[in-house]
């Protein structure tokens, strides 16, 4: 049943069904417009020679036996006002009156139907002819039998040759649906194949623009975007081991050591170090579930609101400014709305700031303004600035300069990934310069995005 369940098996049932419908109603009106044509004609025939007679006998003089012509084979009589047969053609001279069928009001008058006299139905025309020997009533019979001939041939050639064409339309639309769609078969062998190691490979991709080629074009897109999450993902969780794995093997060796020898232990100054390391734990996992939680909630519509980005700005700075010596400059701020998700945002300018201060030699400058389209945030220090080489690598997670490896600085390598992936998020971007010190500019659209 599945394989007849096929867009192709579909696609040529329904071309065979509409088609042979379509046929079966050409067919129906083909039969029925030649026979009416073909009785018209008969009709036509009868009621000129009936005329021709009229004419004949309109003088009241007119022969037994009434001449026609060559190869005409109607049956023709003339009839008196008693009903009697005065007159008739020599096909069916001495036979019985052939109608009843009387002329009517307007002196004509016509009907389809059997004779006493030949075979099959006639096509019979009465007229009413008014001489000076009284009123008579001529009859002319044309047979309809070559009519149901040509009719019956006609509906014996297509009950033959509509079959058969439908079933040529069949088998060409099987064949070019066939053909159509042999690209998405070959693309399906090929996305059913490739696996979670697999991701570099591609579907095959038709050189046509049409809809199959766009297919191939996105689903390779997407295999291309998977396997760059995926890549990532890898990278993610090997550093993410490995920074979390550092922390936990110093604070399992200090306590080893101690147990193991108490009489040598120093515990508050274990305490102290075991403290270091658990904070810079905590603020690592805080920073890999805020990684997590940027990757799997995207701004949609549905954590978006208007937010008045200045009041963030200006909050996290307070934040910063009770826990540091360094003065935090935020006179240049001025008020800026966007739409996104607080949270986030929040984060991503607290994470700014973070790293200023950690990086400044004792001011960070803040300023926020609006041009046509864009709410720009610049965050600066006065530190030694960001060489050029890392500059590329600086937004990657768990990316940290040279001299930020110390484990007394504090940092993750996490906070500028956040950043980067929340403003990225909200369709924003950020570049960083020296200006001398490090200088982050951050620009976020003013209406939401997508």
């Amino acid at each position: 049943m599945r394989r007849f369940a096929t867009v192709r098996v579909r696609i040529t049932l329904a071309a065979v069904f509409v088609v042979g419908i379509a046929l079966a109603v050409g067919g129906i009106w083909l039969v029925s417009a030649q026979r009416s044509s073909l009785t018209e004609n008969v009709g036509t025939t009868a009621r000129l020679r009936s005329r021709d007679i009229a004419l004949t006998i309109a003088d009241g003089d007119f022969p037994d036996v009434l001449a026609v012509p060559r190869g005409d084979e109607n049956l023709v009589q003339v009839i008196d006002a008693n009903g009697n047969v005065v007159a008739s053609s020599a096909n069916i001279r001495g036979a019985p009156r052939l109608s009843t069928l009387s002329p009517g009001p307007t002196g004509t008058a016509s009907r389809d139907g059997d004779l006493a006299e030949g075979d099959g139905p006639f096509h019979v025309v009465a007229r009413r002819v008014a001489t000076s020997a009284g009123d008579y009533t001529v009859y002319v019979a044309g047979t309809l039998e070559g009519v149901d001939e040509s009719t019956t041939s006609l509906v014996r050639l297509l009950l033959i040759g509509l079959p058969g064409l439908l079933v040529l339309v069949g088998a060409t639309i099987w064949v070019l649906t066939g053909r159509a769609l042999r690209p998405v078969e070959a693309i399906r062998r090929e996305v059913e194949a490739i696996g979670a190691e697999d991701l570099h490979r591609r579907v095959p991709e038709p050189r046509t623009a049409d809809e199959i080629g766009r297919l191939a074009r996105t689903m390779n897109a997407m295999l291309g975007r998977l396997e760059d999450s995926t890549e990532r993902q890898h990278r993610f969780v090997a550093d993410a081991s490995h920074e979390l794995r550092s922390p936990l093997t110093g604070i399992r060796a200090q306590l080893e050591v101690d147990l193991a020898h108490p009489e040598l232990a120093d515990w508050q100054s274990t305490e102290r170090e075991v403290l270091g390391d658990t904070v810079r734990l905590q603020r690592l996992v805080d920073d890999l579930l805020a990684l997590a939680a940027t990757d799997s909630v995207a701004p949609d519509a549905a954590h978006r609101e208007t937010l008045d980005l200045d009041e963030i700005v200006l909050t996290e700075a307070r934040r910063v400014r009770s826990r540091t010596p360094h003065r935090v400059d935020t006179s240049a701020v001025s008020g800026a709305q966007v739409v996104g998700n607080s949270g986030q945002l929040a984060r991503a300018v607290h994470n700014l700031l973070d790293n200023a201060v950690r990086h400044a030699g004792s001011t960070v400058t803040v300023t926020l303004h609006e041009n046509d389209s864009s709410a720009v945030l610049t965050v600066t220090d006065d530190g030694p600035g960001i060489p050029a080489a890392e500059r590329a690598h600086l937004f990657d997670r768990f990316a940290r300069g040279g001299d930020a490896r110390a484990r007394d600085d504090g940092g993750t390598g996490l906070g500028l990934a956040i950043t980067y992936e929340v403003v990225v998020g909200h369709g924003g971007s950020i570049v960083v310069d020296n200006a001398p010190g490090a200088q982050f500019t951050v620009s976020l659209p003013l209406t939401a995005v997508g």
